[in-house]
C-alpha cells in the first residue's frame, strides 16, 4: 500500500509540474498580444526601441523553451508512475479490487 501511496503523490508532483509548465509556457503569448495590441504607440524600426524588443522576444523564447520542457517532462514523469500504478496492480489482486477505475 505504501508503493502506492509514494506514486500517487510523485503522480500529484507530476500534474503540479504540468501545471506549471502549461503556465510558463503561455506567460510569453500573453505578453507578445500585448505588445500587438499597443504597436501603434511605438516604433519597432526605431533605434530606442529595437534593442529592448529583441531582448524581450529572445525573453519570451527562453520562456516558452522552459515552459515546454515542463510540459513534457510531467508528461513523461505521469506516464512512468501509471505504467508503475498498473504494473503492481497486475502483481496484487487486493491493491486491484481497492483501485477504481
Amino acid at each position: 500500500m505504501t508503493e502506492i501511496e509514494l506514486l500517487l503523490s510523485e503522480k500529484q508532483t507530476s500534474l503540479a509540474t504540468l501545471r506549471t509548465g502549461i503556465a510558463v509556457f503561455t506567460l510569453p503569448f500573453s505578453v507578445l498580444t500585448i505588445l500587438i495590441a499597443t504597436s501603434s504607440y511605438y516604433d519597432v524600426t526605431s533605434g530606442k526601441v529595437i534593442w529592448m524588443f529583441i531582448a524581450l522576444i529572445g525573453l519570451c523564447a527562453c520562456l516558452s523553451l522552459f515552459g515546454g520542457y515542463l510540459v513534457f517532462h510531467g508528461l513523461s514523469m505521469l506516464r512512468a508512475c501509471d505504467q508503475k500504478i498498473s504494473a503492481i496492480k497486475k502483481q496484487s489482486k487486493f491493491i486491484n479490487n481497492l483501485m477504481v477505475e
